[in-house]
């Protein structure tokens, strides 16, 4: 039997390739590999087959079921959904492709944190077949035990008195014991003794080599007629609190973002910029919007447009990190945040550089609504070579420092536009402007400071002058 799993109808195909009693999987992208049977090396089970879980993207390491559609004992076609995978980036329907029987389901609905390839299900060809695997459990281990070793022959009377007498191997002393006043407990047990007052020489351990252990404090607590009085809560214990399920989503995000943390040499340029030219071209620009039945068009996508084309003024920030080479993309792909109820997602709009304002416009809402519904594609989020967060229009936020997004080299943190008053040419002379601060974060290993100082020139002069964005 093979699987494949599909996002919302386009197919990323798994076969079923097993060998020995587990079925291993290969995972190719628009077309079916071919499968193989799996045969049984247990004489209680009949033909089977394993299927584990799927690797459905480059960075999953771990997925989640979201639900089965099909249960125990149901008969599966080619094109059935067989259950729903919660990967680290959206929600696939794993399918099937060949006839046969759901015989176990090993990882029921709502399991969690299930290691790529470790087994969920199991199928078999023949309806016969399905109670036999009830109480059916995965082999840990695909090797066999190896057959043992004959016992030597019995050596004859004449061999044992040929044999020469060997002088004894010497004896290995054994290391010295620890001084007789040393008392071995664990740290619970010494816990224990000390909140009861209870010396521990009054106490013989049975933990390895005579160490004392919690049992051993509670049995002398009961022999002297007390129970261990309970512990005093903990400040925490005492506070109202809600556990929350982490999704898969925010596993991978928090891990990725860890990592960069870490890894990654961080430092920061700021710059504000007047944005009073960019608003009245906006408001021109979605004037006609609404004249010809297009969408509206964002500051934010107005500062997508701008990024792309100083990336392409500056394509050293265009770049990400190998241990032996600074790889420079020719691509100008932009990841844009979108927050979620699930965790944060960065759909990209690619070529941005090449597109016009409008088809910008429709893939970043598309792409958000997508991310909202938990459907995006792997060709939706993969491939992006910068990454644009916008804090300010939606949530007010004045200026802000974002993580890089790895591989990537730079992201740039969008605040709030306000109005201040700006010192004009003349003495005593002021005037009121928008200006927007942004924030570019740079990885130091691949754009040096001058260089992220450039990109910033390049991108203020095209928000101060947004005419140019459209020659």
């Amino acid at each position: 039997m093979s699987c494949v799993a599909t996002y919302n109808g386009n197919a990323l195909r798994a076969a079923i390739a097993p060998s020995a009693s587990t079925a291993s999987m290969a995972f190719m992208r628009g077309s079916q590999v071919p499968s193989r049977r799996c045969f049984s090396t247990a004489s209680d089970f009949p033909p089977h087959q394993e299927i584990g879980m799927p690797s459905l993207s480059p960075t999953m390491t771990e997925g989640n079921i979201a639900r089965w559609l099909k249960k125990e004992g149901d008969k599966v076609s080619p094109g059935e959904v067989l259950c729903e995978v919660e990967t680290d980036k959206a929600t696939v329907e794993m399918e099937c492709m060949e006839e046969g029987y759901l015989a176990k389901i090993l990882r029921g609905d709502g399991a969690s944190s299930i290691k790529v390839g470790e087994v969920i299900a199991i199928t078999v060809e023949e309806e016969d077949d399905i109670a036999k695997f009830k109480d059916y459990q995965p082999s840990t281990s695909d090797a066999t035990p190896s057959p043992k070793a004959p016992p030597p022959p019995t050596p004859s009377k004449e061999e044992v008195a040929e044999k020469p007498v060997t002088p004894s191997e010497p004896k290995v002393s054994k290391p010295s014991a620890p001084p007789a006043d040393r008392i071995f407990a664990s740290p619970l047990a010494r816990k224990i003794a000390e909140d009861h007052n209870i010396p521990l020489s009054n106490i013989k351990g049975t933990g390895p080599e005579g160490r004392i252990v919690k049992a051993d404090i509670e049995d002398y607590l009961a022999s002297r007629g007390k129970e261990a009085p309970a512990a005093a809560p903990k400040a925490e214990e005492s506070l109202d609190y809600t556990d929350i399920p982490v999704s898969q989503i925010r596993k991978v995000t928090a891990s990725r973002l860890l990592l960069s943390k870490q890894t990654i040499p961080h430092y920061y340029l700021t710059v504000d910029a007047c944005v009073d030219k960019l608003m009245e071209l906006r408001s021109q620009l979605n004037s006609l919007q609404e004249a010809s039945g297009g969408k509206k068009l964002s500051v934010n996508d107005l500062v997508i447009k701008a990024a792309a084309l100083a990336l392409r003024k500056v394509p050293q920030c265009n770049s990400s990190w190998t241990n032996d080479y600074i790889r420079q993309y020719h691509n100008i792909n932009i990841n844009v945040a979108v927050q979620t109820d699930n965790g944060l997602y960065v759909p990209v709009v690619r070529d941005a550089d090449k597109k016009g304002l409008s088809t910008i416009a429709e893939e970043v809402k598309n792409l958000a609504q997508k991310a909202k519904e938990n459907s995006l594609k792997p060709q939706d989020y993969e491939g992006g070579t910068f990454t644009v967060s916008n804090l300010g229009g939606p949530f007010g936020i004045k200026q802000f420092c974002a993580i890089i997004n790895p591989p990537q080299s730079a992201i740039l943190a969008v605040g709030s536009a306000e109005r201040r008053v700006i010192p004009g040419s003349g003495q005593d002379q002021y005037t009121l402007a928008s200006m927007m601060s942004v924030t570019l974060s740079c990885d130091h290993r691949v754009i040096d400071g001058a260089i992220g100082a450039q990109w910033l020139k390049a991108f203020k002069g095209y928000i101060e002058t947004p005419e140019s964005m459209l020659l």
